[in-house]
């Protein structure tokens, strides 16, 4: 467990922040009692240790040395012709988030087909507080040992509500841009996100995560619950691309019904310190999942995607494929487990990672697992990593082409097969486009 000094004062904001009546719903019985559960568990998980065998190749250390302050809704100054977009004109619906508070002034939902609604968590609060107690906390089946968790059920003040009626088709990506506003002091907010999407409904999501400043330390811990119903299918992607000294844990579960699909796409290219969890558990026949991801990291950055998906029923599916590059004394962390329950027949599961370390200081911990208790499945799991084919980049350069364009044109392509499963054309040209823009400031 971490110092004690680096706990305390996330204590003394949740008794302070409760007293004066400043996390919504405190007349809600359900979410007080998850608050107070939230912070009794983070008291005895506190930050976990490199002790902890799923935080075996990311130390906190840095974390730890500084002291958030909670955001407020006004903390922050963004005007509303300096918000980012990835989708530009292709977004029908935008939200924005300023160190985790909705500003309505900035977004522009724009009018959602009948049969879906968006809305702040704040707002679904004054609204249907007991629809909300229907999921929150209930999709997360596998949360006892997370502290990002319990501190957010903790701290949670905003987020969004995502909610898809049976039927319906949303055909314009949703965009939700979150910005870490610069202050004069370190901030922390902490999201708590819903997507419900019921049978035969179909929606795209887009997360940005942004940043308008580097001096000035944040934390965002997000955590978003999601449940996919029968046949519904959910195309789920996400760009980090925040300051350099910025903290961001974000923990996703989801749950997916019988033919449903859950197709979910991570881009990490900004943060001092990432770590994306994902749990996904395959809960009806025929469940599909599809749970990728990229990342570049530079100087002493640190990414650590860690994912679970369960198979819990017989006839599931998923593929998993995560690549990245590291330059400079940039680390990535894989850990990947596809868990096959007892009588999960014939499930088809395939994951692999690979890696391009661009420097010689550049480092990568990968751990793929399988942990099958059936017989009848088809699984398969691997893991590379190295330098840029020599080969390749030979053949590049024989044909005139200078040795620092060859090498960006290889990493790009790397990096582009992952990219080209994405669902969307507009999606995977504004993705390749934020790999473009790395490369450039880096000089790749």
């Amino acid at each position: 467990m971490a110092s004690e000094s680096a706990l305390q004062p996330f204590y003394e904001q949740y008794t302070a922040l409760s007293h004066a009546g400043l996390l919504p719903g405190g007349d809600v019985d359900w979410l007080t009692a998850l608050r107070e559960r939230g912070i009794a568990r983070f008291r005895e998980l506190g930050f976990p240790t490199q002790r902890v065998e799923s935080w075996k190749y990311t130390s906190l250390r840095n974390l730890e040395r500084n002291i958030f302050h909670p955001a407020t809704l006004h903390t922050g100054s963004v005007g509303v012709d300096t918000v980012p977009s990835l989708l530009a004109d292709q977004a029908g619906h935008r939200a924005v988030f300023v160190n985790g508070w909705f500003r309505p002034e900035l977004s522009s939902l724009g009018n959602l087909p009948d049969g879906a609604s968006l809305r702040s968590l704040q707002q679904d609060l004054e609204i249907a507080p007991e629809a909300l107690g229907g999921y929150i906390d209930r999709i997360a089946t596998r949360q006892a040992d997370q502290p990002f968790y319990h501190l957010n059920s903790a701290l949670m003040q905003d987020g969004f509500v995502l909610r898809v009626r049976e039927g319906a088709r949303i055909e314009q990506p949703i965009e939700i841009v979150s910005i870490a506003a610069p202050t004069a002091e370190s901030l922390a907010f902490h999201p708590r996100n819903l997507i419900v999407l019921a049978p035969d409904s179909e929606a795209t999501l887009v997360e940005h995560h942004v940043g308008m400043g580097e001096d000035s330390a944040s934390l965002a811990n997000a955590v978003t619950e999601i449940s996919v119903g029968e046949r519904a299918k959910l195309h789920h992607y996400r760009l980090q691309g925040e300051p350099e000294s910025a903290f961001h844990i974000n923990t996703l579960h989801a749950s997916v019904a019988e033919q449903a699909f859950y197709d979910g796409f991570t881009l990490t290219v900004g943060g001092k310190l990432t770590r994306n969890e994902q749990h996904v558990s395959l809960d009806g026949a025929f469940a599909d999942a599809r749970l990728n991801g990229a990342y570049l990291q530079a100087g002493r950055q640190h990414c650590d995607n860690t994912t679970l998906i369960e198979h819990a029923v017989p006839d599931t599916r998923c593929r998993e494929i995560f690549k990245g590059a590291l330059e400079g004394k940039g680390r990535a962390v894989f850990q990947g487990k596809l868990h096959v329950h007892p009588d999960a027949q014939r499930t088809d599961g395939h994951q692999l990672s690979r890696a391009l370390l661009l420097s010689d200081e550049a480092e990568i911990d990968a751990k793929p697992e399988l942990e099958i208790y059936a017989d009848d499945v088809a699984c398969s799991h691997g893991s590379t990593a190295g330098e840029l084919e020599k080969d390749a980049l030979f053949y590049l350069r024989s044909r005139g082409i200078p040795y620092q364009t060859a090498r960006r044109i290889m990493v790009e392509s790397f990096l582009g097969e992952v990219v080209e499963e994405m669902t969307l054309d507009h999606l995977r040209t504004a993705f390749m486009q934020r790999i473009s823009d790395w490369l450039d400031r880096k000089g790749a």
